[in-house]
């Protein structure tokens, strides 16, 4: 039986990562938080044989991990490189895996490479629906392709979808400030959370889209080489709250202010006043166009429907995959690297169907545009600045 310890058990995706493995025969789970009583109502609800430990994930060490063979870190925020969690697990000898959504912090990951080789420990780091979800999405779409022009990677929560303060300071902590983008062949700086334009999502119908900061940017290009763009979005359900975004962070663009961070509190809050409204539907959307092996044009996209607040469970399926594998004995691949290529999208599978996801692929579908954007930037060319069609 492998001992896996949850940090952040009981937050969002912590405590519904914990319920999705506490049936599984050969784990025993420790959860790990600050707050005792929260953890203890949580252990109500699960199998008596799983522990819990009072951890702080900024003063942990590797005497907090002794006799844990894997910590996994749904705590966040992951974006300020807090990297105790990593030097703790090294130091114990024990596999380490997070569900980091932070540019640098991934990015950064191989830096660790060396030390984790050292002590026979696997370091996988953004084992989510980024990349881990994203990737084994485009492995499965360019299946048989000679090469990719562009990608586009979204995410669109429902309104009523539970939400949490790493969260929202990740998204405050870009939000106004200049974001690296591969677009048009080549990288440039675009605004945070600009890029405003409606994303029709095939069964999940139209969603607001702005550019975030996040890790896809770089593994995307790094894995797969487009030659146009590689570019991430995210949108809030009610256009009151991405639209209320979007004017809030116009002080940070013009430079009036450094960042929206410290309104992290006071802006999820104000959020969750607006939880009886919009849809608990959340949905993914993925669309490569490129070229396939005898060189003609294709255009792909997989796009996945979340319904009854389920959308917040997909961020831990890799997780669960990964701790699956080492229950059953598989080893993780020792030493750092990003949750890419480790997982293939038919493995999701079994985890879609109990939370009733649905899924659809779609061959040369044709390329999201907005008609009413594309005659607007035609009339006004400036309009591209702030608008992406």
């Amino acid at each position: 039986m492998k001992r896996i310890m949850i940090i952040g058990a009981t937050g969002v995706f912590g405590s519904r990562l914990a319920t999705l493995l506490n049936h599984e025969t050969n784990i025993m789970l420790v959860l790990a938080a600050r707050s005792k009583p929260k953890l203890q109502q949580l252990l109500d609800r699960l199998d008596a044989r799983h522990g819990f430990a009072i951890i702080d994930r900024d003063q942990i060490n590797g005497e907090d991990l002794q006799n844990i063979d894997l910590v996994i870190d749904a705590a966040g925020p992951f974006h300020k490189g807090h990297d105790m969690v990593i030097q703790a697990s090294i130091s114990a000898g024990c596999d380490y895996i997070d569900l980091a959504d932070g540019r640098e912090f991934i990015a950064n990951i191989g830096q660790y490479d060396g030390a984790a080789q050292k002590a026979g420990v696997a370091v996988i780091s953004g084992a989510s629906s980024i990349p881990a979800l994203s990737h084994a999405v485009i492995d499965k779409l360019r299946h048989g392709w000679s090469a990719i022009d562009d990608i586009y990677v979204g995410i669109f929560p429902g309104n009523r979808a539970p939400r949490g303060l790493s969260v929202v300071q990740s998204i405050l902590s870009y939000a106004g400030r200049p974001v690296r983008v591969f677009k048009n062949g080549h990288w440039q700086h675009l605004t945070g959370w600009a890029g405003l334009h409606r994303r029709n999502i095939p069964f999940a119908g139209k969603r607001w889209a702005s550019i975030c900061d996040t890790p896809e940017q770089d593994l995307l290009v790094e894995a797969y080489k487009p030659a146009g763009s590689a570019e991430f979005y995210a949108g809030m359900e009610l256009s009151i709250l991405h639209l209320g975004l979007y004017i809030l962070s116009l002080p940070v663009r013009w430079g009036w202010l450094n960042t929206l961070e410290p309104a992290s509190k006071a802006l999820l809050w104000m959020s969750r006043q607006f939880l009886p409204f919009g849809s608990d539907i959340g949905a993914m959307d993925v669309q490569i166009k490129g070229y396939n092996a005898s060189g003609q044009p294709r255009t792909s996209r997989w796009a996945l429907r979340a319904d009854a607040n389920h959308g917040p469970n997909v961020p831990i399926f890799a997780a669960a995959i990964l701790a699956r594998r080492l229950a059953k004995g598989i080893a993780l691949p020792k030493g750092a690297r990003p949750c890419h290529g480790l997982i293939r999208l038919q493995e999701f599978e079994a985890d879609f169907a109990q939370f009733g996801i649905k899924t659809i692929m779609q061959e040369n579908a044709a390329p999201q545009r907005s008609a009413l954007l594309e005659r607007i930037v035609l009339r006004f060319p400036i309009a591209s600045r702030f608008l992406s069609v």
